[in-house]
């Protein structure tokens, strides 16, 4: 018989044993294929996008990014003169041009005050109703803005916040608010990136985003017959002389594909690491079965040999089953991702981001990597079994119902193991010990790696003392059932060992982020305790700037003692020591803030860097750069004059918040920098009077009503927003983790599924000598219990000392607060009991209804 003939043979003759190392191969396939379709997909929606929006060249405003947006910090966008649009008209290979003015540092809402921006992190835009909207965008009811009293809606936009026309909408800038009714629905031509767009007439969008008219943000060129894009270009920045940015449709639909390009390359890749684990896992799994249905098949394999088959054959026989598993879970796991992508474009549809299938991108390479990936992980996971079966005698297999264990062989296995945890630990400790968070960093990984592989291969040798350990905790009190679920646990700690490692690699993580997430949130909450003088904090959670409106309304609330405003800009440095700092930030805030936020200071008075031509400086900056307490430092303030200030202050660098900021005040900086192009504040702070915290907090979201893009909390709301934050992204790393979690638990069921039938003989005579079936069924699923736990304490512990290594470098940053989340920690390990089991339903179910008689007279 050909080794591939009896390579099928036994394949379909296990395919029910094969199913879950299938399922394995699949789900971690399915995950890989799925992230790079979905990625793929997105790219060419966006690369559509850019492509339909832009026009043939366009002139934008000095201060404009690569990709055309034209946002400053002054909450206006920088805009050029109407006689722009006249001159570059007169170019050479001009078609046609067109004045357009649009801002994204606007809230819109509705009648109630109700904020119509995407959730989502898309942008809101609103600008002007122009011919190059007109291509991409349908108004399908209503009419064009005619007026100030007229704006038209996205019908994304509207379908979400069931806006019809007539109704009252207010558009909120720097400038102030502005309100007009909905007169047109406009539908996108393209798809929707998830965006709230908005459109004014041209005179009104100018009045309200900008404050003056006779400005526009860009042109939109189209060029006329028989010149190419980049002609124009040449033509239209010779005419303009170089005074505005002129770009290609190529050039910024590169620079908009470049900077969604880095965003979808971090999740690419993100998602691809936990693919990665969920193949690690899936690798246990894997050679858990191949090693089982070995031992399983020693007889069979024995008289192969006997027969004539040579270790090379029997090798090959193993390794083709693996390769038929590889290529029949990697196909299903090609498909499932195409249907894993599709899911996620509908997910993303919920949230406000239209994907459409019409662009699904399947590239030739997605599904040959998927292939290779899934074909090449399980045969090098089967290589290990296949090889040990090679090395099967025939005389030892006749001899033996199963493969005989090779005590040397555990003998090094456990050397080699205790080699590599102790590695990983001396790293752990390194890390711990660093004196600077990014050499430690490089300790952290290393100990990471060498300690899971460490405690992968040393865990046969822990599975025996932790069984036992387990087994007198919990296992006694069940009886003579508990004591065998115990021994059958004990009877291989080889297999033991590999299948709580499957659990241990994504619980280990679960534990590390959730000691790192907890100490995060401790550390910035202990600092907020210590630090933070003041009652309220009012900000926007989107990064919206605080338009004087709203630091209007802020100031008149009743019971509010004083509010301190706090802007940002960034400044050209010249220090003592002749160098220039390009775009250096800079904080300006009140006097006041001095006193809400209690910032260590090493030198002088922090309340001095207040006064007029003063500024405070952190201490590294100081050593650096021979800076001391009356150095004079120039200021080139950003849309500014040069400013010589005076070093009052030296604060501390070792703290969390506002870690390396530089204080001036603000009337310091309004004497260099002219008022139309004074930085917004970026948030305020807020103090109340004496016993009027309660009414002060009231009467601050009161006023604060109509500008729902900012949010007023005191340090309770604060803290808790804080917490939500990183409990927010550790959910999301946790559903992310679920895939390896499940492969793991694919893993318990796949190893109890065969150890039952690896002992039908034996579990016939238990049957035989009184064992009931309930009893059966309990001694399973106890024994499945105990290997979840012991894979759960493995890696509960193993992650609890990453996540406090972890916590000892960011404490060089100023988070200096160990947090163990011990309801997490425990919740987890019962958890994982309950995956114990929910893993051994089936296979107790089966063992249960096996017939006694047929089960005792099998070899």
């Amino acid at each position: 018989m050909t080794v591939m003939k009896t390579s099928m043979r036994n394949f379909f003759a296990h395919k029910g044993r094969m199913a879950l190392s299938a399922i394995a191969v699949l789900l971690s396939v399915a995950f890989v294929t799925g992230t790079l379709v979905f990625t793929d997909t997105m790219g060419t929606t966006f690369d559509k996008l850019f492509a339909a929006t832009s026009s043939d060249v366009t002139v934008s405003a000095k201060g404009a990014s690569d990709s055309g947006e034209t946002q400053s910090d002054n909450g206006k966008p920088p805009v050029m003169p109407a006689s722009v649009v006249d001159k570059v008209g007169g170019a050479d290979g001009v078609k046609s041009a067109e004045g357009t003015v649009f801002s994204t540092s606007v809230t819109v809402v509705d009648a109630d005050k109700d904020n119509l921006s995407p959730t989502s992190g898309a942008p809101t835009i609103v600008g002007n109703w122009n011919a190059n909207d007109a291509r991409t965008m349908k108004i399908s009811s209503g009419n064009a803005p005619r007026g100030p009293d007229q704006i038209v809606v996205d019908a994304d936009t509207a379908d979400k916040h069931d806006l019809k026309l007539g109704d009252e909408i207010g558009v909120i800038s720097a400038v102030g608010t502005h309100e007009a009714k909905v007169s047109g629905i406009a539908e996108f031509q393209v798809t929707n990136p998830g965006a709230a767009i908005f459109y004014l007439d041209t005179e009104t969008a100018q009045k309200a985003l900008v404050g003056e008219r006779g400005v526009y943000t860009n042109v939109n060129i189209t060029a006329a017959n028989g010149f190419t894009d980049a002609q124009v270009k040449k033509n239209v920045s010779a005419e303009l002389g170089g005074a505005y940015k002129v770009q290609t449709a190529k050039e910024i639909a590169d620079a908009n594909a470049k900077d969604v390009g880095e965003f979808m390359s971090v999740m690419k890749y993100a998602m691809l690491g936990f693919a990665g684990i969920a193949f690690l896992v899936g690798i246990f799994l894997i050679i858990n079965t191949f090693s089982m249905l070995v031992a399983q098949r020693t007889r069979e394999i024995g008289l192969m040999r006997a027969i004539g088959s040579s270790r090379g054959q029997v090798n090959r026989s193993v390794l083709v089953e693996a390769l038929l598993l590889g290529v029949f879970g990697s196909v299903l796991g090609v498909a499932g991702g195409v249907g894993l992508a599709v899911g996620l474009m509908k997910l993303m549809s919920a949230t406000g981001m239209n994907l459409s299938t019409d662009d699904l991108t399947i590239a030739w390479t997605t599904p040959a990597v998927g292939l290779l990936l899934g074909i090449v992980v399980t045969v090098l996971a089967a290589y290990v079994p296949a090889r040990r079966a090679g090395k099967v005698s025939p005389m030892a297999a006749l001899r033996d119902a199963g493969a005989p264990l090779d005590a040397k062989a555990g003998l090094v296995r456990a050397v080699i193991g205790l080699l590599l945890t102790g590695a990983g630990g001396y790293c752990l400790y390194l890390a711990s010990a660093a004196a600077k968070a990014s050499e430690g960093s490089m300790w952290l990984g290393g100990g990471i790696v060498l300690s899971l592989i460490g405690f992968v291969v040393i865990g046969p040798l822990l599975a025996g003392a932790v069984v036992r350990v387990l087994g007198a905790v919990l296992l006694r009190a069940f009886g003579p059932v508990g004591r065998m679920a115990e021994r059958n646990a004990l009877r291989n700690p080889r297999r033991t060992g590999a299948t709580g490692a499957a659990l241990m690699i994504g619980l280990a993580l679960v534990a590390c982020l959730s000691v790192v997430g907890s100490s995060m949130v401790a550390s910035a909450t202990d600092q907020l305790d210590k630090t933070v003088g003041t009652d309220f904090i009012i900000q926007s959670d989107t990064g919206q700037l605080i338009t004087p409106q709203a630091v209007k309304a802020a100031k008149s609330a009743e019971g509010v003692k004083n509010v301190t405003e706090y802007k940002w800009t960034q400044a050209d440095f010249t220090t003592p020591d002749g160098k220039t700092l390009k775009e250096t930030a800079i904080t300006a805030a009140d006097p006041s803030y001095a006193t809400d936020l209690a910032t260590e200071v090493v030198a002088g008075k922090l309340a001095d860097a207040y006064r007029p031509d003063s500024m405070s400086v952190h201490e590294k900056f100081a050593e650096d750069h021979g800076v001391e307490l009356g150095s004079k430092i120039a200021v080139d303030f950003k849309d500014g004059r040069t400013a010589d200030l005076t070093v009052r202050a030296i604060t501390s660098s070792d703290v969390v918040i506002d870690a390396g900021a530089m204080y001036t005040s603000i009337d310091t900086m309004a004497k260099y920098v002219p008022a139309d192009r004074m930085p917004l504040d970026q948030l305020l702070f807020a103090s109340a009077k004496e016993g009027q915290e309660a009414a002060a907090y009231k009467s601050l979201k009161d006023a604060l009503h109509d500008y729902p893009q900012y949010e007023v909390r005191d340090q309770t709301d604060y803290k808790e927003a804080l917490k939500g934050q990183i409990d927010q992204l550790l959910n999301m790393i946790y559903g992310l983790l679920a895939l390896a979690i499940i492969v793991a638990i694919l893993g318990v069921v796949n190893t109890l599924a065969l150890s039952v039938v690896e002992r039908t003989r034996e579990i016939g005579l238990m049957r035989a000598i009184g064992l009931s079936r309930r009893q059966l069924r309990r001694m399973i699923r106890l024994e499945s219990v105990v290997i979840a736990l012991f894979g759960a304490l493995l890696g509960l512990g193993l992650g609890m000392g990453w996540g406090a290594t972890a916590q000892q470098l960011l404490a060089l940053e100023g988070l200096k607060v160990l947090d163990i989340p011990w309801p997490t920690i425990i919740g987890v390990f019962i958890g994982s009991a309950f995956v114990g089991l929910f893993a051994a339903l089936v296979p107790a179910f089966r063992a249960g209804r096996m017939n006694v008689l047929n089960a005792i007279a099998t070899e």
